[in-house]
């Protein structure tokens, strides 16, 4: 196994390491409490927390999520918000209780989502910014008074799976554009070309250039565009199956794929 880059750091400062497959066992909550801690931060660890684990920190559990709770609770609050073309996000932090990410709002900061950017460059700066919040909150956690949340108000962020980057021509085009940046770099927005699969990492909506079924490569004044149920989708950087990332142009080139060639849902 890899060891992730939190624990390459906590190794290196001397500090403790433990890595448990699942804290519902019994020894855990055990275990977890000769560290005598004041404060649990929790970052995207990916499972439900039970309450004899929650409660065992004196001054309680404190998670940091990628949203503006209640909106996008879950697995992948980034992807999702970018796939369903919000532009502004942020991070929370939150008192954890035993729901997925329902518990009361500490702090919370939000950021305009660019009008390109991808899930993986959000995320870097998500990154930053919910560092910088838990600091602040840790350092202001006697003076804060918790907010429930508005739990009418909750949208959810379910965990990805490679079928929701399954490109579905029918769409409208700014729609396929947000489900190629938010399926970057993971699990990527996927069409079938005449040549095979193919990924598409960059895109952008333009204008169609006639009334050609959706999914029919047909020629326009940025080049070859790819007809959608609303305008039209121009690739920008692609990935066939088993190659390298390349231009569009590059692609079309290799893949000699002319006007009237049709791209489908995998």
């Amino acid at each position: 196994m890899t060891p992730p880059p939190v624990k390459i750091k906590a190794l290196a400062a001397g500090l403790p390491v433990v890595q448990p497959a699942r804290l519902r066992d019994p020894e855990w909550p055990r275990y977890l409490a000769e560290f005598r801690a004041d404060a649990a931060v929790v970052v995207a660890f990916g499972q439900i927390l039970p309450k004899a684990v929650l409660q065992i920190p004196a001054r309680g559990s404190l998670n940091v999520h990628a949203s503006l709770l209640p909106r996008y609770r879950g697995a992948a609050p980034i992807q999702w918000a970018i796939i369903r073309g919000e532009t502004l996000t942020g991070v929370t932090t939150f008192q954890m209780d035993e729901g997925m990410d329902t518990g009361p709002i500490l702090m919370a900061a939000p950021t305009p989502i660019g009008a390109d950017e991808t899930a993986g460059e959000l995320a870097a700066r998500l990154a930053t910014l919910g560092a910088e919040l838990l600091v602040d909150t840790l350092a202001r956690l006697d003076t804060l008074t918790p907010t429930p949340q508005r739990h009418e108000e909750a949208t959810l962020a379910p965990r990805l799976k490679k079928t929701d980057g399954y490109l579905e021509f029918a769409r409208p085009a700014r729609e396929l554009v947000n489900l190629v940046r938010g399926g970057n770099p993971w699990p990527g927005a996927v069409a079938k070309a005449p040549t095979g699969r193919v990924a598409i990492w960059r895109a952008t909506a333009v204008d169609t250039p006639s009334s050609a079924p959706p999914g029919t490569l047909v020629a326009g004044e940025a080049g070859a565009v790819i007809a959608t149920g609303e305008r039209a989708l121009l690739p920008v950087e692609v990935q066939p199956e088993n190659r390298r990332p390349m231009s569009w142009g590059d692609y079309l080139r290799g893949a000699r794929l002319a006007p009237g060639a049709l791209f489908t849902t995998p």
